[in-house]
């Protein structure tokens, strides 16, 4: 069986004039430095230190050989997003990152496929990017858990949404541009607080406007991080959806009824946490996802699903491989060994 994990990061070796074509004040672009290590830089400000994986599919692929991972789909970076930017320079900015992806996708096609960036901003040119990337050999595209202010269930979002899912486009919803700063200056809090309730409000937003009622069940939808908060929390928006009409109004069924309509990856680092998220989602809805080669996410990939004492082997098979197989229409003559 080919082990794929589905929710990796890349970020290609932007330079400082390449990203001030979108922004030089702000855009993102890597430094590295001579001991090869590197700095995503944002303009003049550093970002976030990182490691040669990020840019280098020779050491991506060693780091897989390592862990036992046969396939890896890999997305962007948030930070390369581009959604604050004009329609018409973001549209440019995510056309040349996902040339970018499919460039270092290039250096072992059987065992690297990546997810594209979209212009999220103007429907109507996402969804061309969206077609476009797919059809040059994206297996999907990766967006943000909002848009400014703009939650999923805005109308924009669900036609991008719907567009996806009419194209068999799979989408993986990754946090970003997190709440509550403000309040979380120390201790990476917000990726500690905020991320999580961000993908769980990108769900409920879904599930409590009806949206879901509106999109095609074509539609392959995958959230990071484990559905972020989502699954630990559901038994509390169904008692409010149970007694409370103003929770109910625009969602005609329980919540726990919508679970079937999005998968989630398996980033959560505990047993007991995998455990309870395979209950409430069915183990064929969950996905190996490292969010590697950040130092949040898993480090030895695939470990806490292989040693997991109380999953049994069809689940691990199907967590491990099966299921993003089937997710991003991955024939089996085209996995790798």
């Amino acid at each position: 069986m080919t082990v794929i994990d589905m929710h990796t990061h890349f970020f290609p070796r932007v330079t400082r004039e390449e990203a001030a074509k979108l922004d030089p004040a702000r855009a993102p672009w890597l430094q590295v430095n001579a001991d090869g290590s590197g700095q995503i830089m944002a303009g003049d400000k550093p970002f976030r230190p990182v490691r040669e994986v990020l840019w280098s599919p020779a050491r991506r692929l060693e780091e897989m050989d390592r862990d036992g991972i046969g396939l890896q789909i890999f997305c962007a970076t948030p930070v390369m997003f581009g959604y604050a930017y004009p329609a018409k320079a973001a549209h440019d900015w995510c056309a040349r990152m996902n040339d970018r992806a499919l460039e270092f996708a290039a250096q072992a096609p059987r065992r690297l496929k990546p997810l594209a960036q979209v212009p999220l901003q103007d429907t109507d040119a996402a969804c061309r990017e969206a077609s476009r990337a797919k059809a040059a050999g994206h297996l999907g595209v990766q967006i943000g858990n909002h848009l400014g202010e703009k939650n999923l269930d805005d109308a924009a979002l669900v036609a991008f949404l719907a567009h996806c899912g009419n194209e068999d486009i799979p989408v993986l919803v990754h946090p970003w541009d997190m709440m509550g700063t403000e309040r979380m200056k120390k201790w990476m809090l917000p990726w500690l607080v905020s991320m999580p309730a961000e993908t769980q409000l990108g769900i409920v937003s879904l599930i409590l406007s009806g949206a879901f009622e509106r999109l095609p069940r074509s539609l392959k939808l995958c959230f990071a991080h484990g559905g972020g908060s989502f699954a630990w929390l559901l038994g509390r928006v169904e008692n409010a959806w149970q007694h409370r009409d103003i929770v109910r109004q625009d969602c005609p069924n329980p919540p726990s009824s919508y679970v079937d309509r999005f998968s989630v990856d398996s980033a959560v680092f505990d047993p007991d946490a995998l455990a309870l998220l395979v209950k409430v989602m069915g183990a064929e809805r969950v996905m190996l996802g490292s969010d590697s080669p950040f130092p949040l996410g898993e480090q030895q990939v695939g470990a806490l699903v292989r040693g997991h004492a109380a999953l049994s082997a069809p689940d691990k098979r199907a967590i491990l491989g099966g299921n993003a197989a089937k997710f991003f229409g991955l024939a089996e003559a085209a996995l790798p060994a």
